[in-house]
């Protein structure tokens, strides 16, 4: 899957969280999953305490970091009406 596919998967709505970036319209922030990931928690690991995501979810969320910190434009990203 390329990145600008699993890009998609990441969505930004003002009425969930603030706006920050989440995984697939759901109430988690790819920020919890980076922070998981930064404590050594596997994928695997992630995978069963949130049976919603997926293992494209989880390399989704790496790949908006990894775009965020080299300053790409995020245009794949979407961003929600809010409500």
């Amino acid at each position: 899957m390329t990145e600008e596919h699993l890009l998609k998967r990441i969505t930004a709505n003002p009425a969930i969280f603030g706006g920050k970036p989440i995984v697939r319209d759901m109430r988690i922030p790819v920020e919890l999953v980076l922070s998981l990931l930064a404590q050594g928690v596997s994928f695997e690991e992630i995978l069963e305490d949130y049976p919603d995501l997926e293992r494209e979810d989880i390399q989704a969320c790496l790949a908006y970091a990894r775009a965020a910190i080299a300053g790409d434009r995020l245009e794949a990203v979407e961003v929600g009406q809010g409500g």
